[in-house]
């Protein structure tokens, strides 16, 4: 399975299964990710959710293995592809249910996207982390948004052109990872979080999901607004 799921209570981990590859994200991988997203979503007996990578690193990015494919000759393989990658990059996001992403090693490319695209990250110490896409000859187009959103232009810009790797220290330091602990604890720590997660009622926190991503990108008084209905809704969540 290129994608394993494993349920510990109310928390179901996600595990990247191509350690052999770095856990890169070839076709069947990423839709068996997107895939494994929806069902835990659709399923109310999950209320958290840890995405990790199997191995010495979380995920090296897109498989360019497959890339000698993905050419204006196959043009529709190119666009479902594309489509496929956009998805995935902003599905942990739509989720009803909060993601933290346990991640350890490489987490380059699509994998970097993967791993703040989660609500929450755990960083090993060994972390590395960024675009190196350019040396490839190769845009980091469907990722950028994810890194600009969540860097300063100066910095978002630099990792992006030179391809520079951040440690977990710079990547905490910048604000992209919430924790970073020794590569044996990335799990637990995540799980952690998770299980706290999970303990608070589904619909206020799936409340607070939606509204936190929303008013993130509206001017403050529709933000205050869109708080405002929320504030009245979650009065329901309370016996």
């Amino acid at each position: 399975m290129t994608v394993i799921a494993e349920d510990h209570g109310a928390v179901r981990v996600l595990t990247l299964n191509r350690p052999e590859k770095l856990n890169a994200l070839d076709t069947a991988l990423t839709r068996s990710l997107s895939e494994a997203f929806t069902a835990a979503d659709a399923d109310r007996d999950v209320r958290a959710l840890v995405l990790t990578g199997a191995g010495r690193g979380f995920c090296a990015g897109a498989d360019l293995g497959e890339f000698s494919e993905l050419t204006p000759a196959h043009a529709d393989a190119v666009l479902d592809r594309a489509a496929l990658t956009a998805k995935l990059q902003v599905q942990a996001r739509q989720l009803r249910i909060p993601v933290v992403a346990a991640v350890r090693g490489a987490a380059v490319g699509g994998g970097a996207g993967l791993a703040i695209g989660a609500d929450m990250v755990v960083a090993g110490t060994d972390l590395k982390f960024g675009y190196p896409e350019l040396k490839h000859s190769i845009v980091p187009a469907l990722v950028m948004t994810g890194l600009v959103h969540h860097l300063g232009r100066k910095l978002a810009f630099e990792l992006v052109s030179t391809g520079r790797l951040l440690t977990a220290a710079e990547a905490f330091e910048h604000g992209l990872v919430n924790r970073v602990v020794a590569p044996d604890e990335i799990l637990p720590a995540a799980l952690e979080i998770a299980e706290h997660w999970a303990k608070v009622e589904p619909r206020a926190i799936a409340a607070a999901k939606d509204l936190f991503y929303r008013i993130a990108d509206l001017p403050s008084d529709a933000a205050m607004r869109a708080g405002q209905d929320v504030n009245a809704l979650m009065r329901g969540f309370r016996a």
